[in-house]
């Protein structure tokens, strides 16, 4: 993964879709530091866990001058039936083209599962300064307890 930014580095500015037609990047936070949380896929339990955990520390994330954004392939169609069923308040974006942000970081990757190989998302979270900087990245997420790690680690920035 050394080829890929690491803390330290700055973010890629790459565009994606949000789930109304708009786009985002990371340079649209330049001054407020931002959690982008990549995440496999929308309505599938660790995901719909990871999402509502953000979602329910969003205003504690507010408070502390953190944007959230929440990435997978999904499409804007799917963020919104995921946004309305699970009540999420985290925004969320798509990185469906190929050489977008998930590319970039190399978080869209080679995966195995039950002997095949397919390509997926690695449920990674970066935590980026207010001057767009890689601040900090978890690999390999675990869900549980994560929001409030990358919560932790945004204030003390």
């Amino acid at each position: 993964m050394s080829d890929f930014p690491q803390a330290g580095d700055a973010m890629p500015d790459i565009a994606m879709e949000t789930p109304d037609g708009g786009s985002v990047k990371p340079s649209d936070f330049k001054g407020r530091k931002l959690v982008v949380f990549f995440y496999p896929k929308d309505n599938t339990p660790g995901c719909t866990t990871e999402a509502k955990d953000f979602s329910a520390l969003k205003g504690e994330f507010d408070a502390a001058g953190v944007a959230l954004l929440g990435v997978s392939k999904d499409s804007a169609k799917k963020h919104q039936n995921f946004i309305a069923k699970h009540d999420l308040t985290t925004p969320l974006a798509t990185d469906a083209e190929e050489g977008g942000l998930s590319d970039a970081l190399g978080v869209w990757t080679e995966k195995q599962m039950y002997g095949k190989t397919y390509m997926g998302m690695v449920r990674t979270t970066y935590l980026v300064d207010a001057q767009g900087k890689i601040a900090q990245v978890w690999p390999k997420v675990k869900v549980k307890g994560h929001a409030e790690e990358v919560l932790a680690a945004a204030k003390a920035l």
